[in-house]
């Protein structure tokens, strides 16, 4: 018979998605230059142990033919900050970033009857819920720490609970991003502090693997 561990073995889990906008409805811009792995462990208990951690995210598309100048400009502008962000990312320790996509959506005016296209970010939360149930069947870890206040996500938590009792779904909230549905549905739950979120910066310069260097953009300062 096999013996568990003696620490107990966590994979967090982080929907990108839910956290920046969390941050960005905080006015925490400061903290998007964030070591997503360095957050994970700050958030940790003694007898814990980091097995993975998961980021979970969709690249922004650039400019789009109905942009105007400044528009198309500050689309640009916004895909190359998050580009040399998750280039940034790639380079922390035992992290992975698992990319979803946007799809064009057309929507239109009840008043004026105009319409445009938004982009709408897909399979965040199918990613999530996926590897969650499949590190469980496999028994990677005991704990999963979910970074998310997105509710769609309470069905795979309740089906963990359920198939794996042993094992344990615990919620991190994002700033502004709290729900009572995750809170009822896991097993713990508490909201991320702005002192963790400072704590778990990357370096103001960050060296890729062949040699260019990225840097913490002025906006995010």
């Amino acid at each position: 018979m096999m013996t568990r561990p003696s620490a107990e073995r966590v994979i967090g889990y982080v929907d990108g998605f839910n956290l920046y906008f969390g941050l960005k409805d905080s006015g925490w811009r400061r903290y998007f230059w964030l070591d997503v792995g360095s957050l994970i462990r700050n958030l940790l208990k003694p007898a814990q142990h980091l097995v993975a951690v998961k980021y979970f995210t969709t690249r922004i598309s650039g400019a789009r033919k109905e942009d105007g100048v400044e528009e198309a400009a500050a689309r640009e502008a916004k895909r190359q900050r998050q580009s040399d962000f998750l280039d940034a990312l790639a380079t922390v320790g035992n992290l992975e970033i698992l990319e979803g996509h946007y799809l064009d959506k057309r929507v239109q005016c009840f008043g004026c009857k105009r319409s445009w296209t938004k982009p709408e970010e897909k399979m965040t939360d199918v990613q999530i819920a996926t590897q969650m149930l499949a590190d469980a069947f496999e028994d990677r870890c005991d704990t999963a720490l979910l970074v998310s206040g997105d509710s769609d996500l309470v069905p795979p938590i309740r089906t963990i609970g359920r198939l794996f009792p042993g094992k344990r779904v615990v919620m991190a909230f994002p700033p502004k991003r709290a729900s009572d549905h995750l809170r009822q549905a896991a097993d713990a739950y508490f909201t991320i502090g702005e002192g963790v979120f400072r704590r778990s910066q990357l370096p103001d310069h960050v060296t890729l693997p062949g040699g260019h260097v990225v840097t913490r953009p002025n906006r995010w300062r």
